[in-house]
């Protein structure tokens, strides 16, 4: 099978997968929305920022290196060692700085949320590192078995938790309980298993490789979420849930169609990378594509964003203006986010990480300003501007790598 029927296949499955997930998201966010108010979705998203913010200061890159590295297998013992290290400091630095976050946001009901997530951290630590043989040997199908299952536990879970107790930890029962089935049926039924035995050698290579990577992980993470941190800070957890879900639901038809795009050419450019004349006209057709599936849904949410009243209730109506604003930045941000799966299919995660670096620097410079001045319209503005700033990079990026 030739690269184009492979990606044919892989979009099929992994969009099969996607369109089902972001689905059953959207009717638990608008179950979840009928039974929470905004605010509580705010103090699930300040446990949820520090969570996401210690997985990516401690990525290692452990599964871009795998799907990179033919020889895979005789890795996944060290990067299961590695990566159940990972979840315990994780763990770890959740407990100890509990009271510090929920201080700095100003919300005190999120120290019990994120408790809880500390243990989510540890648990997924014990995740079988095989998981990524779905991508890298573009078994899409199982992977859409896998990921169905494990989260119809956790949208369910999450939705009878906050029918009974009413509270934002319903997130985190949700999360738990998706995250211990997914090391079960990870350790039960995906081959290689990991077993104990650590070998030096194996890790500095993994880590030497993935320097690049992490440092872009760390930009990235700024770069999506520092306007989240802006908004809970200077204007509180009830903005903070608004912005953060109307930040959501622009995202969702919208990136979601470029992550399917990402996750299969990402192996496919990888396979092809020698081959420059392939590998640009592969990139060329897939941006192409991409472009003429995100932008009608971008126009959809731009001139009908009362959707989101419709679909969450009268709490969520001063969500409608972010809301318009954020689908031209999802449009944006998913076109431009293409060429991240080309940079790391020919090893240039040093490119990865400028071009994030770029959009840092756009909403980090306007982000304070902007929501100072027009509270939740800034902070979508501001996204749009960062969004902007790293297409300057990720053209000259591009032309280094394709310019033969």
């Amino acid at each position: 099978m030739n690269y184009l029927k492979k990606a044919v296949s892989g979009i099929y499955w992994t969009g099969a997968l996607r369109a089902c997930l972001r689905g059953f998201t959207i009717i638990r966010t608008v179950i979840l929305a009928r039974l929470l108010v905004p605010a509580q979705f705010g103090i699930y998203g300040v446990a949820s920022l520090a969570l996401a913010m210690l997985e990516t200061l401690t990525e290692t890159g452990i599964n871009v290196f795998l799907i990179q590295e033919k020889d895979s297998d005789s890795y996944i013992d060290t990067a299961w060692l590695v990566s159940i290290a990972r979840g315990a400091i994780i763990s770890l630095i959740l407990i100890l700085s509990g009271h510090f976050v929920t201080s700095f946001f100003k919300s005190p009901s999120s120290l019990t949320p994120l408790l809880l997530i500390s243990l989510v951290a540890f648990i997924r630590g014990f995740i079988n590192p095989s998981v990524v043989t779905f991508q890298k040997n573009l078994t899409f199908n199982k992977e859409f078995q896998f990921r169905s299952v494990l989260f119809l536990i956790e949208a369910s879970v999450t939705v009878v938790s906050a029918f009974i107790t009413r509270s934002a930890s319903s997130f985190v029962h949700g999360l738990l309980a998706s995250s211990i089935c997914e090391v079960v049926f990870s350790l039960i039924y995906i081959k290689p298993r990991p077993h104990f035995n650590f070998i030096p050698e194996k890790l500095r290579l993994i880590l030497h490789r993935g320097k690049w990577l992490t440092a872009a992980g760390i930009f990235n993470y700024l770069y999506h979420n520092l306007d989240n941190i802006v908004v809970g800070r200077l204007l509180g957890v009830a903005p903070l849930g608004l912005y953060d879900t109307s930040y959501k639901i622009s995202s969702l038809p919208i990136t979601e169609v470029s992550e399917v795009f990402s996750k299969v050419t990402f192996p496919i450019f990888s396979q092809i990378q020698n081959d420059t004349t392939r590998l640009s006209r592969a990139y060329f057709k897939s941006t192409l594509t991409l472009s003429a599936l995100v932008i009608p849904f971008g126009l959809l949410l731009f001139f009908f964003p009362q959707i989101i009243v419709i679909l969450l209730g009268p709490n969520w109506l001063p969500a409608v203006p972010v809301l318009r604003l954020l689908s031209v930045y999802g449009v944006i941000r998913s076109i431009s986010g293409a060429s991240s799966a080309l940079f790391l299919a020919v090893h240039k995660t040093n490119y990865v990480t400028y071009l994030t670096l770029a959009s840092i620097l756009g909403l980090g410079i306007s982000i304070v300003p902007l929501v100072t001045r027009f509270g939740l319209v800034g902070a979508a503005i501001s996204a749009i501007i960062g969004s902007l700033a790293a297409l300057p990079v990720i053209f000259y990026c591009l032309r280094l790598i394709l310019k033969s």
